[in-house]
């Protein structure tokens, strides 16, 4: 999820904590909780400053170590032990348990998006993605809002938090059936599909999907249940070429197929240079394909230039490169 949602979920989770006798009986305990429920839920996403280095360092590790098993673990521990320095006078347990729980109710929620997380590593490095909610979902979002703003108005935080809960788990299990419902429809439309890749969007009925089949790729949209087919690729196996080996070595075109599971690719050869691009399909926007990985090589197969990101206009493209005319 996005920040903005984890740190009212963690704020929720704090007004949850009140339905603890433990927590409900002691003030300092209660601001202990909040403060660890608060940095808990914040906590997991500290990896988001890796892109400051690049996209390729960001692309291969954000939600990698620091959602895995251990970090779920290990957060708790440093949060509450760092809290309890300022509040000696808190039920230390109680704080723990809280604090775990916002940690591992970050981890928990981003793995029903589609970017996922590899929340079971060490035992595999596979990214878990269920692809049912969106990295923003409106009504998440703003049910947690309308929670706050009722504690603010004097509501009991915890019953209200846990009627909101309830209702979250009614929405989840609405966005699985639809999901399940799409599925189905995509393969009345497209009988041989192998593998159904589905992005939700910030509308409800609106989904972004890409078909993998035997011998092509699909692009399509859902819309209130009706699926449209938009685009069709061949798929042309990546072939034994000297370029595209050279290419891989490069480290932006490494992090995009450690992250992309279904792309198409071409090769450009001019007098003295050759390019070449990956793009994921998964992202359509109005046409255009934004996630792109693109290595370019002289004659002698050095790199001479890559990037891997959003782009949404070549130009940019050119100019992320460096190579914009004039």
């Amino acid at each position: 999820m996005d920040t903005g949602t984890h740190l009212v979920m963690g704020i929720a989770l704090g007004g949850l904590a009140t339905l603890d006798p433990a927590v409900a009986d002691s003030t300092i305990t209660a601001t202990a909780v909040l403060a660890g429920t608060i940095i808990g839920s914040q906590a997991p996403d500290i990896d988001t400053v890796l892109k400051l280095r690049n996209n390729a360092v960001y692309i291969r590790n954000h939600r990698g170590l620091t959602h895995s098993l251990p970090a779920i673990l290990l957060w708790p521990l440093l949060i509450t032990g760092t809290i309890y320095v300022f509040f000696p006078a808190s039920d230390l347990f109680h704080l723990w348990i809280w604090t775990f729980l916002a940690v591992f109710l970050h981890v928990f929620v981003d793995i029903f998006n589609a970017y996922g997380t590899q929340a079971i590593r060490p035992i595999s490095s596979r990214w878990v993605a269920l692809g049912v909610i969106n990295t923003f979902d409106p009504f998440i979002f703003g049910i947690h809002v309308a929670g706050l703003l009722l504690w603010g108005f004097g509501f009991p935080p915890g019953y209200t938090f846990l009627s909101i809960y309830g209702i979250l788990l009614i929405y989840y299990i609405a966005r699985f059936r639809e999901q399940h419902i799409i599925k189905a429809s995509v393969k009345v439309q497209i009988p041989e599909a192998r593998k159904i890749i589905m992005l939700p969007t910030m509308k409800y009925h609106n989904w972004k999907v890409a078909v993998i089949t035997e011998k092509h790729y699909y692009v399509a949209r859902a819309s209130n249940g009706y699926v449209t087919i938009l685009d069709k690729f061949e798929r042309v196996p990546l072939p034994v070429s000297p370029v595209l080996d050279a290419a891989k070595h490069d480290k932006n075109l490494a992090a995009f197929l450690s992250f992309s599971p279904v792309y198409r690719w071409e090769i450009d050869m001019s007098d003295d240079s050759y390019e070449v691009r990956f793009i994921d399909l998964r992202y359509r926007s109005n046409g255009y394909y934004p996630f792109v990985a693109v290595v370019q090589l002289d004659r002698d197969l050095k790199i001479t230039n890559s990037y891997t990101g959003w782009i949404f206009s070549e130009a940019k493209l050119r100019k992320k490169l460096d190579i914009l005319p004039g």
